[in-house]
Parts: structure tokens; C-alpha cells; sequence
């Protein structure tokens, strides 16, 4: 299994554009609420207990993320069961508005993350490696976890590997 900084160092080096990089933050924080609220729709019972899809592929995630590195998968942990939440409250809505939110929050996500890969100039990571769908949420929060100043060995480690953020230049 590949470990935490050889995901991260493959999926940066996909996002080494400041543009790009903050792009992802939007627009995966909107694809993920989006997978939660059309994957939280269809609910079964399970022992007496209602369950819909969003349930275990979160907990799968988690898994992954636990298995990668126990601090930012927990608090991954912590974020997916926000968006399942968020998305329970908006998958129990009329059918309109869960489809409606859950798609339009999808490719408004997409829309803007392909504005992002073109400020790169490469096309998104996941067409490389299917990985990267599950890589892209990890990376925004590590990114945010590296510009509050955590984690710095990680964060020159991935660097090392994948080459630093490109800085812009000044333009005349």
C-alpha cells in the first residue's frame, strides 16, 4: 500500500499552481457535500436501523485515511461525518431540491476545478490514477493543515518529491 506522502507527493504533483491549489478548496469541498446529499437519498433498514450509501462509502474513506495516518484521518473522519450530516438534512428535502442541490453543487465543483486545471495546464490527477478521487479531499486538508503552519516534515517531504508551488509571477 502506498503510504501518506507517496498519495500526497503523486496527487501534488498534479497542483503545483497556486490557482489551482485554491481552486480545490471550493470546488472538492462542493463535490464532496454533493456525493454525501445524492448518496444520502436512498435509505434501507438494516437491523431495525435506516441506512443509505453514504454511510459505508464514508466509512470506507475513513478507513483509508485512518490506515494513511491516524491525525488527518481523524479529523477527515470528522469532516465526512459533517458532510453526511449536511447531507442527510438536505437528502430528506422534496426530490427536487435533493437533486437539485446534490447536482448543482456537483458540477458547479467540477466546473471549478477544471478552471484550476487549466490555470495548471494538466489534466486532473484522478484521469491518471482513480485514487486521486479519494487522494483530492486529503490534499485540500493537508494544504490547509500546511498553511496553518502544521505538519512541516510532511509538507517539505511532499515538496521534495513533487517540486515546489509555483510561484506567480509579477506581470508587467
Amino acid at each position: 500500500m502506498k503510504t501518506l506522502e507517496d498519495h500526497l507527493s503523486q496527487y501534488a504533483s498534479y497542483h503545483r499552481d497556486p490557482r489551482n491549489i485554491a481552486s480545490h478548496f471550493p470546488g472538492i469541498l462542493l463535490i464532496v457535500l454533493a456525493v454525501a446529499i445524492l448518496l444520502s437519498r436512498p435509505v434501507f433498514t438494516l437491523a431495525g436501523w435506516p441506512l443509505s450509501p453514504a454511510l459505508p462509502v464514508a466509512g470506507a474513506v475513513a478507513i483509508f485515511y485512518l490506515r494513511l495516518d491516524r491525525p488527518l484521518g481523524l479529523l477527515m473522519s470528522g469532516l465526512l461525518g459533517l458532510a453526511i450530516w449536511l447531507g442527510v438534512a438536505l437528502a430528506v428535502q422534496t426530490t427536487a431540491a435533493w437533486l437539485g442541490w446534490g447536482l448543482g453543487l456537483f458540477l458547479i465543483g467540477w466546473a471549478i476545478q477544471f478552471v484550476g486545471h487549466h490555470y495548471e495546464g494538466r489534466k486532473p490527477a484522478f484521469l491518471d490514477d482513480i485514487a486521486g478521487l479519494a487522494i483530492g479531499p486529503l490534499f485540500i486538508v493537508a494544504e490547509l493543515v500546511f498553511l496553518l503552519g502544521g505538519r512541516p516534515a510532511l509538507r517539505q517531504a511532499i515538496e521534495e518529491r513533487a517540486g515546489p508551488v509555483r510561484r506567480r509571477q509579477a506581470s508587467r
